[in-house]
């Protein structure tokens, strides 16, 4: 039984994998964000929740103790709190990081160039790949709500295929992704529908 860390768990992709961890493995949560009302119906003997800030150090150090995977699906100051992220894992010893990034980091998306707006996923999967964390950075490309899980890879420095990807595909992956620790380590993976 393994144990998951699920960092800015309200968001739409954690949502989707906190329901397939629990009816598809036997991982125990620790379900992490800033605002747990957000929650709805968390009463699983298997989920804790734990109220914080990425960015507070302590906080995050304390719920990562004990931790077998961390799987990061956050918004906001992605650089910082990549530094914060990677920090606290040194510190307690976890060594396996699922983040979620975009497609585009890597220019790697063919006819699109992305401008600042991808910069803060740029510096903290930089942040990631300087570590010795056995990370994997998925990099998704644009969210449909389609109820299906079909999905293809690509590796960094190969060209991204497709533009799209279902919530359920990311949040499947990320799921089959902790449950199998040797898989696509330290690797960039771009996610998206076979076209």
């Amino acid at each position: 039984m393994s144990n998951v860390l699920i960092l800015g768990a309200s968001g739409g992709i954690a949502r989707i994998a906190t329901d397939l961890f629990l009816k598809e493995t036997d991982a125990r949560l620790t379900l992490y964000l800033r605002n747990p009302r957000r929650l709805k119906n968390v009463d699983s003997i298997r989920v804790r929740v734990v109220e914080g800030d990425v960015l507070d150090f302590e906080t995050l150090k304390k719920s990562m103790t004990g931790q077998d995977v961390v799987y990061a699906n956050l918004a906001g100051e992605l650089e910082r709190m990549a530094q914060n992220i990677v920090k606290a894992m040194d510190a307690t010893g976890v060594k396996r990081l699922i983040f979620i990034s975009s497609m585009g980091i890597y220019d790697e998306v063919p006819g699109q160039r992305y401008s600042s707006i991808l910069d803060p996923y740029r510096k903290s999967a930089e942040v990631i790949e300087a570590s010795d964390l056995d990370y994997t950075i998925l990099r998704p490309g644009w969210f449909t709500h389609g109820d299906e899980i079909d999905y293809e890879l690509t590796q960094k420095g190969q060209p991204f295929k497709g533009g799209q990807v279902s919530r359920k595909s990311v949040a499947a992956l990320v799921v089959k992704l902790a449950q199998s620790p040797e898989l696509e380590v330290r690797r960039s993976l771009g996610v998206s529908k076979p076209e």
